[in-house]
């Protein structure tokens, strides 16, 4: 049997976010089932981490995924470390009742978190939902101070995600403050994710597909780990996002909106139809590539060798676990 059709493609962000102005990424279509999955791990994860990524979409291309429960699953607009003004136009674009805002980012000040959030409040309303994530990125003390001037900008913030480091600083954190703390860096690059439960350091579980290795493995997690869950991106073209659509559509609760509508962060996409928010809603349903687009988005031949051995990389790992 043949292995997969692979492609590689490259899309422009339309602001640096999580460092990056390009985004990467390797799309397979399975040569029996004719479906697309993607495997896009940032370009600074090692092989060991890239791994469950490619599990996520193998399994995405073999059409493995459960029953949808809903045919619609709400979301939130994502808001790079940008500018109040700029901050306030992503969110009027964005057209969704629930905002996450980046803080914390390297090189700002908390001033700079706090003049976001006031105009992404501005932005969406005295009823919409706003979130904050630090990606780790204070200690318990920063944290705590942090969260509660944000509290106030926000007028009332849904949760902070990943506002520490470790699983034990965000159990401290969560001892000091009233709003509530959602574990995501905690869960998907521990190993082991249940730490977050049995320390009690979380509120909610932000499940991501590609880092998790896939749909199924990632409801196991739901279901084990005893939390609302968010399901969010890891920046993925509509092909990875149709997976995180796929897992929320499968959850028994969805109480939270989710982290999908990060097609909007991109200036371009290769489904035929992309995966964007509809009155703050994805649909589930199954993404079309456009041929044309990804032969339009397609890598460099430097890109694609570099894609190729990485993927060569991972296998060997799995040829090496095996043995």
């Amino acid at each position: 049997m043949s292995g997969p059709e692979v492609h590689v493609w490259s899309v422009p962000m339309r602001a640096r976010f999580r460092g990056i102005t390009v985004r990467e990424g390797m799309l397979l279509r399975d040569p029996e089932s004719g479906r697309w999955g993607e495997w896009s791990p940032f370009l600074d994860y090692s092989p060991e981490i890239a791994e469950p990524w490619l599990r996520a979409a193998e399994e995405a291309s073999a059409g493995d995924w459960p029953a949808p429960l809903r045919d619609r699953v709400p979301v939130n607009v994502t808001v790079p470390a940008l500018g109040p003004e700029e901050s306030h136009a992503v969110v009027r674009r964005g057209g969704c009742a629930t905002a996450k805002v980046k803080v914390a980012e390297p090189g700002q000040t908390l001033a700079d978190d706090v003049a976001r959030v006031e105009a992404v409040r501005d932005a969406i309303g005295p009823t919409g939902q706003v979130r904050v994530d630090a990606n780790g990125g204070w200690s318990v003390d920063e944290a705590v101070a942090a969260i509660r001037a944000l509290d106030r900008a926000a007028r009332g913030l849904e949760y902070v995600e990943q506002p520490c480091a470790e699983v034990e600083e965000l159990a401290a954190v969560r001892r000091r403050v009233e709003v509530r703390i959602a574990a995501d860096e905690s869960i998907r690059r521990a190993a082991d994710p249940y730490r977050v439960r049995d320390l009690e350091a979380a509120d909610i579980a932000v499940l991501k597909v590609q880092p998790l290795g896939g749909v199924r493995a990632c409801l196991r997690i739901a279901e084990d780990i005893g939390l609302p869950i968010v399901v969010s991106s890891a920046l993925e073209s509509s092909v990875g996002i149709a997976a995180g659509v796929a897992l929320a559509a499968a959850l028994p609760e969805l109480p939270h909106a989710c982290g999908l509508a990060t097609v909007q962060l991109l200036t371009d996409d290769v489904a035929r139809e992309p995966l964007l928010p509809v009155d703050g809603m994805l649909p589930v349903a199954p993404v079309e590539v456009d041929l044309d687009s990804l032969a339009r988005l397609a890598a460099g031949p430097d890109r694609v060798a570099h894609w190729q051995a990485r993927l060569a990389a991972v296998r060997g790992v799995r040829k090496d676990r095996a043995t």
